[in-house]
């Protein structure tokens, strides 16, 4: 008799939380719409053949300017420029003056010689700019010019002619960096005359100049480190025959003089000077006030006198 052995069946497992949850999200996963497939087609470049160039890179274009914006950077730079005129150029309402005794040629001659003897970072004054000022005023109204004209009348009228001398050079300051080189002055009177107009320009309220009088010449200024000159001195002189006002004209290239009165020295007879030889020693008249036209001559020099 055969024995039949049993099989054992195997026992279903139970299906734990996990395997439920699994189950849950295939069948979710089955029911929900799949997203279309994108394709991406790949960019063919084109093939360059062996003698075609390389493209060159592209650059920006510039903007044209408007004309309304050109003008306006005309204007601005024609303004810019000094000595040109234009519609809204500034007009002076003040000016620089002096009183000065003009040097007659013979005796700018001998110290444009001496001038020679500078060297390197030296300006010299011309011969046609060398004068000894008698006062200095920095800012003048215009209106008030004729002011000048009448105190420099009025305080010349009972003067004679002065002798003029010569003495050494200098230079100012005297110690460490001169700045000018001059040539002393003197002459009786003269320290006289330049208080009488100094004062006079105060009583009319006007400003001068703080330094002391000291009659000189200026030869020369200093631009930068420039060795002294060892001292000179002259044996010159000359008759000053009248004194004048000048007006002092700031430029880029130096200050302009534009001689403005003249005023004669009359006082007591004097012999007539030769024609042609400048107020200093022109012949006396009965008015010893000229009014002159503007007559201009270019200094190299940089700064106002002293």
């Amino acid at each position: 008799m055969k024995v039949r052995k049993s099989q054992s069946k195997p026992k279903p497992q139970k299906t734990g939380g996990s395997d439920l949850d699994a189950a849950l999200k295939i069948r979710l996963e089955g029911e929900l719409p799949t997203p279309p497939v994108q394709t991406v087609k790949p960019t063919v470049q084109p093939r360059q053949s062996k003698d075609a160039k390389p493209a060159a890179p592209h650059r920006a274009q510039p903007q044209k300017a408007s004309a309304d914006f050109k003008n306006r950077q005309d204007n601005r730079s024609t303004q810019g420029r000094r000595g040109t005129p234009t519609s809204e150029e500034h007009t002076p309402t003040t000016g620089r003056f002096f009183y000065a005794l003009k040097v007659p040629a013979s005796i700018t001659g001998p110290l444009a010689e001496a001038q020679r003897k500078l060297k390197s970072n030296w300006r010299t004054t011309t011969r046609e700019q060398m004068h000894v000022t008698l006062c200095y005023l920095p800012s003048v109204p215009l209106a008030r010019v004729a002011e000048l004209k009448a105190l420099g009348a009025r305080l010349t009228e009972d003067l004679g002619p002065m002798d003029v001398k010569l003495r050494g050079t200098g230079y100012f300051p005297n110690e460490g960096s001169p700045r000018v080189w001059f040539v002393k002055v003197e002459a009786e009177g003269l320290d006289e005359l330049a208080a009488a107009l100094r004062a006079g320009v105060q009583g009319l309220g006007l400003e001068t100049e703080d330094t002391s009088f000291k009659a000189h010449i200026t030869l020369a200024r200093r631009k930068g480190p420039a060795p002294r000159v060892p001292p000179l001195t002259f044996d010159l002189g000359w008759t000053a025959g009248g004194a004048t006002l000048q007006r002092s004209h700031l430029q880029k290239t130096g200050p302009v003089y534009e001689q403005v009165s003249t005023f004669r020295f009359q006082a007591g007879n004097q012999p007539a000077a030769p024609p042609g030889t400048g107020p200093e020693t022109s012949p006396h008249g009965a008015d010893n006030h000229t009014d002159h036209s503007p007559s201009s001559i270019e200094s190299p020099e940089t700064q106002e006198p002293i």
